[in-house]
């Protein structure tokens, strides 16, 4: 294989999409057959394009195996910008599409659930009235999901907050608030009949939790270690807000939410926030995008209203006493 250094000039010069697509299907399947039939061509013909990757580049991407081909260190780390590279341009081809159809453009905003109910719905609506024609599409995931999504460029922008240290090196992060949770039950729970409930009482219900890997679930294991309580064991796990809502309406159950997604049903009496003085701490969320990545004026325009309204809602909170509110 060739041994010299890779440069810009010498990669610019022979690599295609098609290279890309090649890498992506193989990683995916890990088998030439599959990967020629998913790329409607034969197999002698993509075992070519492999051969003349590895050869230009000066290493293997992928291990023959007898069953299957396994990615290499560095061939790993080419599938993942081969991925980034295809979700860029899957973007690149949607904006072209729809600018030559008269629209004003199409950003991607990812947000955690609680974001959807406070300054997005505002945002959105203040944005449409400027420019009709700017398509928006909005998808809803945690933190660590729609992180994944940002840095695969499959999402313009996100409302979210960092899980990770490393994040920070990552992505650029400005702060729109702090998000406050609540201990909540349907009005009808015999705990919201309790002036004050000691914290071993509540391990004694069932509850609906975040999955563990979810960074509110995280903070919720440090407060049980911080108040010297056993984690519930009688628990329904979920990432759906649907789902929480249900089960708290339709049994003795209790979880900790997001404040800002159960408003509706505090101001309706349908649920109540316990007394206790079991607290998870809030943690900020903000608006996250790519570090060192030019935005598009749309977006750019789309993050300038969000961070308005931000700072008025804060304002008016502050003013009137209220809490911020505000998943992971």
């Amino acid at each position: 294989m060739n041994n010299d250094q890779v440069t810009f000039t010498s990669v610019s010069k022979w690599l295609k999409i098609k290279h890309l697509l090649l890498v992506d299907t193989l990683v995916k399947t890990r088998n030439m057959h599959i990967t020629a039939e998913r790329m409607n061509l034969t197999q002698p013909a993509i075992s070519k394009m492999l051969r003349d990757l590895e050869s230009l580049l000066g290493f293997p991407l992928f291990e023959r195996q007898t069953r299957n081909m396994m990615p290499t260190e560095l061939g790993e780390f080419v599938a993942r910008y081969a991925r980034i590279t295809l979700d860029d341009t899957q973007s690149f081809v949607e904006q072209i599409n729809k600018l030559r159809r008269g629209g004003h453009g199409h950003i991607k905003v990812g947000a955690i659930f609680a974001a959807t109910s406070i300054v997005l719905p505002d945002a959105i609506a203040k944005i449409k009235l400027e420019r009709p024609m700017l398509s928006i599409e909005v998808i809803e995931q945690t933190s660590n999901q729609l992180l994944e999504m940002l840095e695969h460029k499959k999402l313009d922008v996100i409302i979210a907050r960092f899980t990770e240290n490393s994040h920070s090196q990552l992505f650029e992060f400005t702060a729109l608030g702090p998000e406050p949770f609540c201990l909540v039950a349907n009005s009808r729970h015999p705990l919201c009949q309790l002036s004050q409930i000691d914290t071993e009482t509540l391990t004694h219900w069932p509850w609906v939790m975040y999955p563990l890997h979810t960074p509110i679930r995280q903070r919720m294991e440090s407060a049980f270690k911080k108040f010297n309580i056993t984690p519930p064991s009688n628990t329904v796990e979920t990432i759906s807000m649907q789902t929480f809502l249900q089960l708290l309406q339709s049994g003795p159950m209790i979880a900790m939410l997001p404040e800002s997604m159960v408003q509706s049903q505090l101001q309706s009496g349908q649920f109540k926030i316990l007394n206790t003085p079991f607290q998870v701490a809030p943690q900020e969320y903000g608006v996250i995008t790519r570090r060192d990545e030019k935005l598009s004026e749309p977006t750019q325009r789309f993050i300038e209203t969000l961070l308005e309204f931000a700072q008025n809602r804060h304002a008016h909170l502050k003013k009137t006493g209220h809490s911020e509110l505000g998943e992971d």
